[in-house]
């Protein structure tokens, strides 16, 4: 198997290396200069080197980037875009394969190599969008991974027909069924949860569930996710997304939450929205509660925002959670690429051998610097190809 050799770059600020890959993996990891192998070499110009970034909560499917500007509607409640979404997405053509590449090949343009995707999952669109999101990705031959989550935006038990279609799901390969506020939305938690858990029993996948509710109720929520997954031996499979109520309770219930959320395995997906609570990151850290970062919708019926670039959303982690030190910097650059690996079923995601070759050069002093600056990704190699030079899409 040919061997491509990517010289003189410095793994995270660290000393230049050489990093020879081998098919669509790292061979070995050496000191610049000292790799004795043949095959084509890329010059990295002691750039600074990252892993590739994982996006742990994206919506391929609801984009309309590409198309003309949509602008927002509906009212500024979840049932409110959930309605507004339903009215007005047929007419944009929404989902379609055109805008979930598009929104791809950004990913793929700033250094994001590995997806893990909600598609809406109901009784209007049935399976496409994960028809859809599927044909997106094949367009690219492998070099940015995309995971499935069948996601039930309009509900589950409030639709009937809808826990059949997620079961669907679960058997043609998605790797996870999603779940959407349990009690404001389908005002039966109990039931939903013991729904979506009995499919990710029956069929052998993982949990996402969305979880908007503040407070109290949004705690009690939590609680039930929690109580669930330890009865059904779903340890290390289960994610709760948002779940902004761990943000806005007392100190002491942060603490018991974060212990019991690291006895399940339950682990969290974040966008860091402005104007939100700010997770207890460290407790979740030092009791090993998993947290992945995403981007949610981009420029889709629920919002105008987004651009593809994970490394801005650790930029808006940092700031929501008021990090300072270089320790703490780096930290939020981790939770965007090497400490995601779980949360698309890697168990190493780094520039160490054996890793998948996902790397992101960029023309920063150190991984502070490219944090707070976000520059341009001058070379993304995904799977060992070079995928992406001077910041711009070559596939």
């Amino acid at each position: 198997m040919a061997h491509v050799t990517l010289t003189n770059v410095r793994p995270w600020g660290a000393a230049p290396v050489d990093i020879v890959m081998s098919g669509t993996e790292i061979l070995s990891v050496v000191p610049t200069e000292t790799a004795a192998v043949d095959g084509d070499r890329l010059d990295g110009g002691g750039l600074l080197a990252l892993p590739g970034f994982i996006n742990a909560h994206a919506h391929l499917d609801k984009s309309w980037w590409g198309q003309p500007w949509v602008s927002y509607g509906g009212e500024a409640t979840t049932q409110g875009r959930i309605t507004h979404e339903r009215a007005e997405r047929d007419g944009l053509g929404i989902p379609n394969p055109s805008s979930a590449a598009a929104v791809l090949g950004e990913f793929l343009r700033h250094g994001t190599t590995a997806v893990r995707s909600h598609v809406d999952v109901d009784l209007g669109v049935g399976l496409r969008g994960i028809e859809v999101v599927r044909e997106a990705a094949a367009a690219f031959g492998g070099a940015v991974e995309v995971e499935i989550v069948a996601f039930p935006q309009d509900g589950v038990m409030r639709r009937p027909g809808v826990l059949d279609l997620l079961d669907q799901a679960a058997a043609a390969g998605a790797t996870a069924v999603g779940g959407l506020d349990p009690a404001s939305i389908d005002r039966d938690p109990v039931a939903q949860l013991d729904g979506l858990f009995g499919i990710a029993e029956r069929r052998g996948v993982g949990l996402d569930i969305h979880l908007h509710d503040g407070g109290d109720l949004g705690a009690f929520q939590i609680e039930l996710i929690i109580d669930r997954t330890l009865r059904t031996g779903l340890h290390g499979k289960v994610t709760v997304s948002h779940g902004f109520a761990l943000g806005e309770l007392s100190a002491n219930r942060q603490q018991s939450l974060v212990e019991a959320c690291a006895e399940a395995g339950v682990s969290w997906a974040t966008v860091a929205p402005v104007r939100t609570a700010p997770l207890p990151w460290r407790g979740m850290r030092d009791h090993g509660v998993a947290i992945g970062l995403g981007t949610d919708g981009i420029r889709d019926l629920w919002s105008p925002y987004g651009d593809g670039d994970l490394l801005r959303v650790a930029l808006g982690f940092a700031r929501l959670h008021g990090l300072r030190t270089d320790e703490e910097l780096a930290h939020a650059v981790e939770l965007a690429s090497r400490r995601a690996a779980g949360f698309v079923h890697r168990d190493v995601h780094d520039i160490v051998a054996g890793a998948r070759a996902d790397i992101v050069l960029l023309d920063a002093e150190n991984v502070q610097d490219a944090l707070v600056r976000s520059p341009r990704r001058e070379l993304v190699v995904a799977g060992g190809r070079m995928v992406v030079q001077d910041g711009a899409l070559r596939i």
